[in-house]
């Protein structure tokens, strides 16, 4: 992974899709396209500014490329749960599947009806929404009861599945069959052939949704050509930086709730994406509520400690340090914090809100606003220093037997000093 110029985490901003449609009656291998359908060159897929910005970028890279490489932020999108197994089910669908609507499906998949789905990656609420977009898309309330079969890959044998794909329409023009957990069919020969088979020749009025997390490290067959023969849809791991505005994002579009911006860094930080446990029948959520609501939160969380060095109150970042690097945060991941930071300023600096937002990954766009008015308390010339500063320390906390504290927090002190002597 590496770090970008905009996004604290380079590896999967804004939940882009990665999208493989094959062409009807065709086998071409899948192509890197946006969620628009578009082609994309590669350093886009990760978030990467095809374009330099300004003064900033030589420094900036010089950064950015001497920064370790860190692990990925979370195994999926946070508070994603995996339903119960069952070989068929009927039962009644949940009440927040009501609130589902075709803006869950990527645009590949918006205007397409019957054949196979291949949702596969490690968003699991992505996945399960997509599922229901799916389903809703195919069958009204009128039929979906005779229509909509549920099975399990870690429960279902190969010769019930067999027979449920094979069923006809009820009275409809589509049935939909959702297997979840496709692969714990991936051991038996039996089920591979037998899903297989209707995968690559699905049979006429059959919609048929496959929702798979490929085991890590796995380069089975099997998978392949269910990405290769359906309409393959990637749903890529949140970056740690994308949770809040996902989460301010989903509440006002899905659950009409407004989130103030503190209180979606809070949640991110504790509990990621699980808003069920305290939202219920509130219209806004705000940071008291969170509190309030028994959500064990950082003492000191790491997205406002940036902004208090963006807002220059250095005595209170300063203190606040000994804090944050106590609940586990490393030096290297702060310089990596502090230099996406300091090049949105510096690009707000240059160009203003509208530039930065225009370059910002689509989760990370509220953010704008905030740093732009940051930005106006620095010069260009005090935000050059600083990424050279950043620099020096990342390379003495690979050097030197001192602590990480110690490094970040001789940065600290000698910004401060050169902005009181400004």
């Amino acid at each position: 992974m590496v770090p970008d110029a905009l996004g604290e985490s380079s590896g999967d901003h804004a939940r882009a899709h990665r999208v493989a449609v094959p062409a009807r009656g065709a086998s071409s291998p899948s192509r890197e396209r946006d969620a628009g359908g578009r082609t994309v060159p590669a350093e886009a897929c990760f978030g990467l500014p095809t374009r330099a910005v300004g003064r900033l970028a030589r420094v900036a890279l010089r950064v950015l490329a001497s920064v370790t490489a860190l692990p990925a932020a979370g195994q999926g999108t946070p508070g994603a749960h995996r339903p119960k197994p069952l070989a068929v089910s009927r039962t009644p669908l949940p009440p927040e599947i009501i609130r589902v609507s075709n803006c869950d499906l990527p645009p590949a998949l918006a205007a397409s009806r019957g054949g196979v789905f291949y949702l596969h990656g490690e968003d699991q609420f992505g996945k399960d929404a997509a599922v229901w977009a799916l389903v809703f898309a195919h069958l009204d309330e009128a039929t979906r009861d005779f229509n909509l079969d549920r099975l399990s890959g870690t429960d279902v044998d190969p010769e019930t599945m067999a027979s449920i794909l094979a069923t006809p329409p009820m009275m409809a023009e589509w049935r939909v069959v959702v297997i979840r957990e496709v692969e714990g069919l991936a051991a038996s020969k039996h089920a591979r052939e037998a899903l297989l088979d209707v995968v690559k020749a699905p049979p006429p009025g059959l919609a048929l949704v496959l929702n798979c997390t490929v085991p890590s490290g796995s380069r089975a067959k099997f998978y392949r050509e269910l990405a290769k023969f359906a309409q393959a849809v990637e749903f890529r791991a949140f970056a740690e930086a994308d949770v809040p505005g996902w989460i301010m994002e989903r509440a006002k579009n899905v659950h009409a709730v407004d989130f103030d911006v503190d209180a979606a860094q809070a949640l991110g930080a504790a509990i990621g994406t699980d808003l069920a446990e305290f939202v219920g029948d509130r219209a806004n959520v705000s940071l008291a509520d969170v509190e309030a609501a028994g959500t064990r939160l950082p003492s000191q969380d790491r997205w406002r400690w940036f902004d208090l060095v963006g807002e220059r109150q250095f005595l209170k970042a300063r203190h606040s340090l000994s804090v944050l690097m106590a609940q586990g945060e490393s030096g290297v991941g702060l310089v990596i914090g502090l230099t996406t930071q300091f090049l949105r300023l510096g690009i707000a600096a240059e160009g203003g809100a509208r530039e930065l937002e225009a370059v910002l990954p689509p989760h990370q766009k509220w953010l704008a606003k905030s740093v732009n008015a940051q930005a106006k308390r620095w010069s260009c010339a005090e935000i050059d220093e600083a990424l050279e500063g950043l620099l020096r320390a990342d390379r003495l906390l690979k050097a030197s037997p001192h602590t990480d504290e110690h490094f970040v927090e001789e940065w600290l002190l000698a910004t401060m000093v050169r902005a009181e002597a400004a």
